[in-house]
């Protein structure tokens, strides 16, 4: 029952952070702005990002529901909140303030989190459930990648 609680809860705090950050986008694919940037040739297909966020934030509510049950702590809790500030203000620091340069480095702490994440918490009761955090780990080097293009060629 407490798992099914905490699945819950990260449920709503992961897709209410994408709702946030989406909100302060300012229009952000469709703005003049992204659709005038030179982007990488590997972008995918605008709809690809919609179907991505849901599944991995599933993934990562599960697998959070999962750490939290076995290992919650102060530090814990932090370094999760500290990922999700990170994950909402990317949004607005590329999509709003055209921050290109400050949106990269925004995303690679992004990505050391959740790589922390999964070297961090790898015992036994763990092992299988980590696997959950590879769709995310996978997307953000793509979209590291996106970003290090933009800043290089634009």
């Amino acid at each position: 029952m407490k798992r099914i609680a905490l699945f819950a809860l990260f449920f709503v705090l992961n897709f209410g952070g994408l709702a946030i950050g989406n909100w302060l986008m300012n229009n952000g694919p469709s703005s003049p702005w992204y659709i005038a940037l030179n982007k990488a040739p590997w972008t995918p297909p605008g709809w690809v990002f919609g179907a991505a966020w849901t599944i991995i934030m599933i993934c990562f509510s599960i697998y959070l529901a999962n750490l939290f049950q076995k290992k919650d702590s102060i530090k814990l809790r932090q370094t999760y909140f500290l990922a999700l500030l990170i994950n909402i203000s990317w949004n607005y620091v590329f999509f709003n303030q055209h921050l290109i340069g400050w949106a990269l480095i925004n995303i690679i702490l992004l990505t050391i989190l959740i790589f922390y994440f999964f070297f961090r918490y790898n015992d036994k009761t763990l092992k299988r459930s980590r696997l959950l955090l590879l769709p995310y780990m996978i997307w953000l080097c793509l979209a590291t990648s996106l970003n290090a293009y933009i800043l290089i060629y634009n």
